[in-house]
């Protein structure tokens, strides 16, 4: 039994989660059966505090937060039990979970930057899940172009006629915002849709950010599949089939999640992938494939965690602090 620890899980409100679906109570489930303590605050009360810290003789800048301890139960209505709220620094945590959902912008990025100034394992650290600078280092659909022999046919750009001459040889197309989450933004544009100038003119409008141009694959109809690296090592795999009256596969736009088994691709897809993972502290890691291709990494707040163990009877929360006790026990 590993030593209990002090965990802070940076996040949306505990209040609204899905208790059922919810991959950040899952691994809060299981840090409070391994005997840790948890506390939870938003990302809008981090401060980087206009003093500093002390440590053992050194200065150092320190990072709070407005911190509750909670306890957490599987009880809709009562899944949480919250004491009272207190300013603390991160530096007297040992773990951080980073689960707060993206959008992926200036915002998310800031806070990297902050929790950069106590990420380490030993005194006055806190081990940062995932490892703050390679989350932010890692857009998940620009990370992906970093291994193009696994992706399908993409182009990254701001340049109108870049994207069109992309669709006028590919023909069918998905167009997507380069740093949105859960299928929001996502559309697909088939050769005879007259609406492409449009949604480009509405894109352009409203964002200075460039767009992710993919070939359509066919193979989404059979399913999304969203793969749980943790590690580097892939645990297990659910699909994420799209409901009849839309091409996105995404639970949180209604695709309907299904079990599924590894296959001899995912399985190359996962080892050529791995040891970057590995190597750079993305412990938690979802990846997606649709037919023979990746298609994003997703290292901000990967979800699944609970569809896989209704489906395979995988624990991936347990698999991930098997994982996060392991590097503490190294100090």
């Amino acid at each position: 039994m590993a030593s209990p620890r002090l965990v802070a899980v940076q996040m949306d409100p505990l209040e609204h989660v899905n208790i059922d679906g919810d991959s950040t109570f899952a691994l809060m489930l299981e840090a409070q059966a391994r005997g840790h303590s948890l506390f939870v605050y938003e990302v809008g009360s981090m401060a980087l505090d206009e003093g500093v810290h002390e440590v053992r003789g050194a200065t150092r800048t320190d990072v709070t937060a407005l911190m509750r301890p909670v306890t957490v139960r599987r009880e809709k209505g009562r899944h949480a039990t919250f004491g009272d709220a207190e300013r603390c620094s991160l530096r007297t945590m040992d773990v951080v979970l980073m689960r707060q959902d993206p959008p992926f912008d200036m915002a998310y990025i800031t806070a990297t930057h902050m929790l950069d100034h106590i990420h380490g394992v030993g005194p006055d650290r806190a081990l940062v899940v995932n490892d703050p600078r390679w989350v932010r280092d890692s857009p998940e659909k620009l990370l992906v172009t970093h291994f193009p022999e696994l992706m399908p046919p993409t182009l990254v750009t701001w340049d109108i006629e870049q994207i069109r001459a992309f669709r006028a040889k590919w023909k069918d197309i998905i167009v997507k915002p380069l740093f949105g989450n859960g299928g929001s933004g996502v559309f697909r544009i088939k050769a005879d849709d007259q609406n492409l100038n449009a949604l480009l003119e509405m894109h352009f409008a409203r964002s200075r950010e460039p767009l992710m141009i993919q070939r359509y694959e066919p193979a989404v109809t059979a399913g999304d599949k969203r793969i749980i690296l943790v590690d580097g090592q892939p645990i297990g795999a659910i699909n994420r089939v799209p409901s009849g009256d839309d091409h996105r596969s995404n639970m949180h736009v209604g695709g309907v999640a299904c079990k599924v088994e590894l296959s001899a691709r995912d399985r190359e897809i996962c080892e050529a992938i791995g040891p970057f993972l590995k190597e750079h502290g993305l412990i938690f890691v979802g990846i997606d494939v649709i037919g023979q291709y990746l298609t994003e990494i997703n290292v901000t707040s990967p979800t699944g965690l609970q569809e896989l163990e209704r489906f395979d009877g995988t624990n991936g929360a347990a698999s991930i602090w098997d994982c996060i006790e392991r590097k503490l026990s190294v100090q």
